[in-house]
């Protein structure tokens, strides 16, 4: 399955946001990018509508399988 709406959260010189970026381009799974740092209230991945904050590469693949996205 693939995901219709991908928004990352990030802040500048965050070693996770890093591995999430780097893990969604390493599959091609488009996403759209908004710093926390000027939305102090944003989560930190939006996927279809699911949540998921503060995450490693890890947790996100984890959090996807349960979710019944094939990673």
């Amino acid at each position: 399955m693939k995901p219709k709406h991908v928004r990352l959260f990030i802040k500048p010189g965050c070693p996770w946001c890093d591995e999430a970026i780097e893990w969604l381009d390493a599959r091609k799974i488009q996403y759209e990018t908004l710093d926390v740092i000027r939305d102090a209230a944003a989560p930190s991945v939006e996927w279809d509508g699911h949540v998921l904050a503060d995450f490693g590469a890890d947790e996100l693949e984890t959090w996807l399988a349960r979710l019944g996205y094939a990673v």
